[in-house]
């Protein structure tokens, strides 16, 4: 939209400052982005989804819904090693409720961390959006793959009809199946007892 005939540009000392304030929040909201997640006191494995076209070559695979697919073979290979368990968290970048529940995180880190390692708990951190859906979010593991529904299945765990954000997966790392099974539409614990109760495995 053209200004009003009489509107004032600002003077060049005010442009500039107006300038260097949206860069300042433009780089603030960059790097919001760019750190979100489990914090870094967690120690967590980021596990970033390899996306490929749903369809085969043509203009058919450009309509298609991409699918986000999340290798944890690695995760539970290292997890294996090293005689932990798996605590597998899926976040999107744009899910204020995530962001909630990593600001919880970070706000009892020096609670919680420990209690992750003391329960032998290798984090993974897998990164979506809110826009994939559960067809188009595939899960890779040892023992089983496929789209959400179809891995949640062949893993035993009962919530294969939802796909919620957040959501956390407690793997045993030879297995591949749930230590407990967790409620359905429930990611987030939202006081240190209530997570600990998690860790602990206390249903």
């Amino acid at each position: 939209m053209s200004p009003a005939p009489h509107a004032q540009a600002p003077d060049s000392q005010a442009r500039r400052r107006w300038l260097r304030g949206v860069a300042l929040l433009t780089g603030a909201g960059w790097l919001r982005s760019a750190v979100a997640g489990i914090p870094a006191a967690y120690e967590a494995v980021i596990v970033e989804p390899r996306v490929t076209p749903a369809a085969g070559p043509g203009a058919a695979a450009s309509a298609a819904p991409a699918v986000w697919e999340f290798d944890l073979r690695p995760a539970q290979q290292r997890a294996r090693r090293e005689g932990r368990r798996l605590y597998v968290y899926l976040g999107a970048s744009d899910c204020p409720y995530c962001r909630r529940y990593e600001a919880f995180l970070a706000a009892h880190a020096g609670e919680l961390a420990p209690q992750f390692r003391a329960e032998k708990y290798l984090v993974v951190d897998l990164r979506s959006q809110l826009s994939v859906q559960a067809r188009q979010l595939w899960l890779r593991s040892e023992q089983a793959q496929g789209a959400y529904a179809d891995f949640q299945r062949a893993i035993g765990d009962q919530r294969e009809r939802l796909l919620v954000y957040p959501s956390v997966w407690l793997l045993d790392a030879v297995s591949g199946r749930p230590l407990m099974q967790m409620p359905a539409g429930t990611g987030t614990f939202q006081t240190v007892a209530e997570q600990l109760e998690i860790l602990r495995l206390e249903q």
